[in-house]
Formats: structure tokens, sequence, C-alpha cells
């Protein structure tokens, strides 16, 4: 009974870090707001959240989050969900924008 008690533990602390991320350096600023994984966002300033809903596709919904972070000057944006709503061919999404630390004056929010 012991042993299966430790693999169980052991397994359990193995899949926990399953869920830890490594920092990698975002992509270089470009001239449109590109997109980013959660591994990229963290050495980046959080600067805001934007949410879409769209009539189509869940492409739809991802070009509008992608339009609004370009029309808020962000270098960079995470789409964190796209979700169809209880309307069929109705799609939400959210994403977080991003800035790097010089271009925000040094303040994280």
């Amino acid at each position: 009974m012991r042993r299966i008690t430790y693999l169980l533990l052991a397994l359990l602390l193995t899949g926990c870090s399953a869920f830890r991320t490594t920092p990698q350096p975002p992509p270089a600023p470009g001239p449109q707001a590109q997109q980013i994984n959660r591994a990229q966002s963290m050495t980046l300033t959080k600067l805001a959240n934007i949410t879409a809903t769209e009539r189509g596709s869940p492409d739809d919904a991802e070009r509008a989050l992608a339009a609004q972070a370009n029309a808020a000057g962000a270098p960079y944006y995470h789409i964190i969900m796209i979700s169809e709503t209880v309307i069929p061919g109705v799609w939400y999404g959210t994403a977080t924008l991003y800035g790097t630390a010089s271009a925000t004056g040094g303040t994280q929010q």
C-alpha cells in the first residue's frame, strides 16, 4: 500500500511540472502587432485586455483581435481564448496586449 502511495505522489508531482513554462524571448517588434505565446509574454509588460465578438468562424474572431491590437498600437498580443457563443456561428475572443518595458516607461500594471 505504501508503494502505491509513493507512486501516486511521484506521478502527481511529475504532472505539475508539465504546467511550468520556461520564458522565451519575444520576436522583434514589427510594424504590425504580432501574436505571441504564453512563454514569450513572461518578460513583457501587460498593457490591456481586449475582446471581440464576430459572426463567422474562429478565424474571423482572431482577425478582429489582431485588428484591435494594431489599432491600439501594441507590438504584441496573446490570445487567451476563442469560443463559440450560445448563438451558432458567433464567436467570442479575448486577448491580452503586451509591450516592452522601455516602450511603456518601465511601469507594470
